[in-house]
């Protein structure tokens, strides 16, 4: 009897979950359709929920600390003057991260300064204890160190599928490619990324 109360009380929590994410979701085309009409607070406020998903994001994509702002703001941007253009085809996160990442691609091929060697600090998300944050705070920054290795290209599927928890299919949506490419994408990631980790995620990857 215990076991069948703890198991409903998990599906209990799936279902309040998956209930509040669609409520994020309907909230958050609400605010694209008062964009679209220009209003500017709605846009504000999709900018306060973006913008530290965005910054962590890109920061990993470009590993160039100076550009990720200015990419931001341009993704923003676009935002803005094509909210009319969102047709509900994929989710509103689906929609603005695709843009960002068309516009990171474009900003590393026209600008060529080095890599900043030195590694991005790791953004805690909150919710974990303390024990469980720091765990993943050493993962988190250990796989960030090891991205700096790998393409643009690569460090999008990894960063939306390990820091974002996205499907194959949501990350082609994004990256505009097909589903197998993405699987592509991350065998060849995760191959690469075991060599320059030394096993150290091993289990992890």
């Amino acid at each position: 009897m215990f076991q069948s109360r703890r198991g409903s009380n998990r599906q209990e929590a799936g279902t309040a979950s998956a209930g509040s994410a669609q409520k994020a979701e309907r909230d958050e085309i609400r605010l694209l359709g008062r964009i679209s009409a220009g209003d500017m607070r709605a846009f504000e406020e999709l900018y306060r929920v973006y913008y530290p998903r965005l910054m962590r994001f890109l920061e990993r994509v470009t590993r160039r600390p100076g550009m990720v702002e200015e990419v931001l703001n341009d993704t923003m941007l676009v935002v803005w003057n094509r909210a009319d253009g969102y047709n509900g085809s994929s989710k509103v996160s689906t929609w603005i991260f695709a843009i960002a990442f068309r516009k990171a691609l474009k900003a590393l091929q026209r600008f060529d300064d080095p890599v900043d060697d030195e590694p991005l600090q790791a953004h805690a998300d909150d919710g974990p204890g303390p024990d469980m944050q720091v765990d993943l705070w050493q993962l988190r920054e250990a796989l960030t160190k090891a991205l700096d290795g790998l393409s643009a290209d690569h460090r999008a599927v990894v960063d939306l599928a390990y820091f974002h928890g996205l499907g194959y299919r949501e990350i082609a949506q994004i990256v505009s490619c097909p589903v197998d490419t993405v699987k592509t994408r991350m065998f060849h990631a995760r191959r690469k990324l075991k060599v320059l980790l030394a096993g150290d995620l091993e289990d992890w990857l």
